[in-house]
């Protein structure tokens, strides 16, 4: 049965090196980290703590996010963890469909993304590069800086066709959480979100909620915000209207509040715990393997599980036994 290979993301927080450094333990091939300063902790300390305390994960931003930081101040981070964990470097970057939209603005045109990444990639050959009216270059003093080049696959997250045409274009992979990028792709990764059921657990159960409710809030979070039609979501018109109730300075931060990571009052509410079955990655061991063997089948060459709720470990340890040979051979 064909597998793709297991990797895992994390909402950034101060555990959270702790926990790449689990995933590295059991077979996980790359962990990524979010970049949402008004959700998440910083996502580069994250990653040069984790990188000081494993040997072998690939470590990533996913998504990183252009307008929140400058060309340069990204670029020296990249040459940070290069200097610390030489060659395991991944840049996931996007317009900030979650980073921009919790601060109340509107993601990034992909035409800028890949112009960001295209400077990036030649500030780390060690080129000069034209941003903002000025020229600049890395300039670091002998010995504090890796040497040049500097190499990294980029993968953007897409999920709409202008998006994934810039993926095809102007990256090395790309992510998706719910859109089918067509065929042809060497590295696809598509995000998963939710739970392994115990033996005889029932998908309503408070431990399930609380681990894979969230993912299900973040699809009504995703309909409302690209103007999906709402009415396809249990309950989904009464939830919307709570939110078409408030201001626009209160709308993004209710809308967020828990977002890849908890459900929120308003959420907890309104969305019905069913849910969970249809709208997530959650169910018996031997249904989300089969589950993966399609996605292999589809194109699928990684899968990005991010636990949540209050037993992160557990949630890894249940994920990486799905497929262990694949996790194994990551």
């Amino acid at each position: 049965m064909p597998v793709p290979k297991l990797s895992c993301a994390f909402y950034t927080g101060a555990a959270t090196p702790d926990h790449i450094e689990l995933a590295e333990q059991l077979g996980y091939t790359r962990a990524w980290v979010y970049d949402s300063p008004a959700l998440c902790l910083d996502p580069w300390i994250a990653l040069a703590r984790a990188a000081d305390r494993t040997d072998r994960i690939g470590l990533a931003t996913g998504v990183a996010v252009p307008r929140l930081r400058h060309l340069m101040a990204t670029a020296s981070a990249i040459a940070t963890i290069e200097s610390i964990a030489p060659g395991r470097f991944t840049l996931g970057v996007g317009t900030g469909f979650t980073g921009l939209r919790a601060l109340g603005h509107k993601p990034m045109k992909w035409a800028d993304v890949a112009e960001y990444v295209a400077a990036l990639r030649a500030l780390l050959r060690g080129e000069a590069v034209r941003w903002e009216g000025r020229s600049m270059q890395l300039m670091h003093a002998t010995g504090y800086l890796p040497p040049l080049p500097v190499e990294f696959d980029v993968y953007m997250a897409a999920e709409g066709p202008k998006g994934i045409a810039a993926a095809r274009e102007h990256a090395d992979g790309i992510l998706t959480v719910n859109a089918d990028p067509g065929s042809g792709w060497a590295n696809a990764a598509r995000w998963a979100l939710g739970t392994v059921l115990d033996e005889g657990e029932s998908v309503t159960s408070d431990r399930v909620w609380l681990a894979a409710g969230h993912a299900a809030a973040v699809i009504y979070h995703l309909y409302y915000e690209a103007g999906y039609d709402l009415a396809a979501l249990p309950n989904g018109p009464d939830w919307g209207k709570v939110i078409d109730g408030l201001t626009e300075d209160e709308r993004h931060v209710l809308l967020h509040k828990g977002h890849l990571m908890e459900v929120s009052e308003h959420d907890d509410r309104m969305i019905p715990r069913e849910t969970v079955e249809a709208l997530t990655f959650t169910g018996t061991a031997d249904t989300l393997r089969a589950r993966l063997a399609e996605l292999a089948d589809s194109g699928v060459t990684e899968v990005v599980f991010q636990p949540a709720g209050p037993d992160i470990p557990r949630e890894l340890e249940a994920f990486s036994r799905l497929a262990p040979a694949a996790v194994a051979a990551g």
